[in-house]
């Protein structure tokens, strides 16, 4: 039987995961490059992202930001970051942060391959120095807005 994964090696794993999106490759690169669609879907279903707070430039070494309004508060969250590597429509690669003044970051890797008919597989993962609990917490939440991206995109 094998001995589960220390903490600190769960924290190591960060967050994995691969969705099938019934899009073209195109469309779901779009859904993380355009701010109109990524401010539909980033925070989910609970949280509010309002257009005019994100901006994009996608590039290598263009930076990115948005604020997200969530909970009964409303609190507000402001994200943060720099794209390290951009090859469209199939390889994102960019930094995550929402710790102001913080230089420790999150770095998230997202890879679309074309399955044909119209399908999208995407492979995402988020790496940096989270605990095992936050990337779990972390993981609910990326699953949640994907949710939105697959209800955007069947919508269309």
């Amino acid at each position: 039987m094998a001995e589960p994964p220390t903490p600190g090696a769960a924290a190591a794993q960060g967050v994995t995961i691969t969705r099938t999106f019934d899009a073209p490759r195109e469309d779901v690169w779009k859904e993380w490059t355009e701010p109109e669609r990524f401010a539909d879907w980033f925070g989910g279903a609970e949280a509010e992202v309002r257009v005019s707070t994100v901006a994009m430039d996608v590039r290598e070494g263009g930076t990115w930001r948005a604020t997200m309004f969530t909970g009964p508060s409303r609190r507000e969250i402001r994200w943060k970051g720099q794209y390290r590597e951009v090859v469209p429509p199939k390889r994102l690669v960019f930094t995550l942060s929402d710790q102001p003044g913080d230089d420790r970051y999150e770095l998230v890797t997202v890879v679309l391959t074309d399955l044909g008919d119209g399908r999208t597989q995407m492979h995402f993962q988020q790496r940096g120095h989270l605990s095992a609990q936050q990337y779990e917490r972390s993981g609910q939440g990326w699953s949640t807005f994907f949710d939105r991206i697959a209800e955007h995109l069947a919508d269309a």
